[in-house]
C-alpha cells in the first residue's frame, strides 16, 4: 500500500485516521488544511493549489486527508485505497465542537501554523450541509473509480473504523512477512 486517500465531512476523523494509517503502513501524512490555508485562513489562488496539489500527488507514497472537491480526482486517480468517512451528522458536529474547545486559541497539528481553531456559523452549516451539498457527488466519484479498479472502502460508523485499523495491522503483518 502506498497512496491512500482519506475524504469525508469536516469532523468524520480524517485527520486521526491518516495518523493511525501513516503509522500502520509507515507512510508520510499529508493533511490537505495544511497546505491549503495560510496563516489566517488565507486560501489560495486556483492555479497555486492545483499546482500543489500536483506535486503532492505525485510523490510515490503518502496518506492524504481532505476533499477539495475540485481537485479530488487528481487524488482519486493516484490512491491505492479511497477511504469515504460517511459518518452520521450529528458525530461530526460533536467532533467540530469538541475540537473547538480542545484547541482554544491554538493551531490544531493538522492545519498550518496561524490558523487558530476557530468554529462560526458559516462552518457549522458546512459540516451540517455536507450529506445535501458534497456527499452524493463524493459518493458518485468513488463510484467512478471503484469501477475502474480502485479500492473503495466506505466506512460508516466508528466501529467500522476501528474494524478498518484492525483488517489494515493484519494486512500489513502479513504483507511483510
Amino acid at each position: 500500500m502506498n497512496r491512500i486517500l482519506i475524504v469525508g465531512s469536516s469532523g468524520s476523523g480524517k485527520s486521526t485516521l491518516a495518523q493511525q494509517l501513516g503509522r500502520i503502513w509507515s507512510l508520510p501524512v499529508i493533511h490537505l488544511d495544511a497546505y491549503y490555508w495560510r496563516p489566517n485562513w488565507v486560501a489560495p489562488q486556483k492555479a497555486e493549489w492545483d499546482q500543489t496539489i500536483t506535486q503532492l500527488t505525485m510523490q510515490e507514497q503518502w496518506v492524504i486527508d481532505g476533499n477539495y472537491a475540485r481537485t479530488m480526482e487528481k487524488r482519486i486517480e493516484r490512491a491505492d485505497l479511497i477511504i469515504l468517512l460517511d459518518m452520521p451528522r450529528w458525530l461530526c458536529m460533536v467532533r467540530i465542537f469538541k475540537r473547538r474547545i480542545m484547541f482554544h486559541k491554538k493551531t490544531r497539528p493538522d492545519m498550518n501554523e496561524g490558523c487558530q481553531e476557530k468554529i462560526d456559523w458559516a462552518f457549522i452549516k458546512w459540516v451540517w450541509n455536507y450529506p445535501k451539498r458534497s456527499r452524493l457527488s463524493t459518493l458518485s466519484k468513488l463510484e467512478t473509480a471503484a469501477a475502474q479498479g480502485k479500492q473503495v472502502i466506505i466506512v460508516n460508523t466508528r466501529k467500522q473504523v476501528k474494524e478498518l485499523l484492525h483488517d489494515q495491522i493484519q494486512y500489513c503483518l502479513h504483507t511483510q512477512k
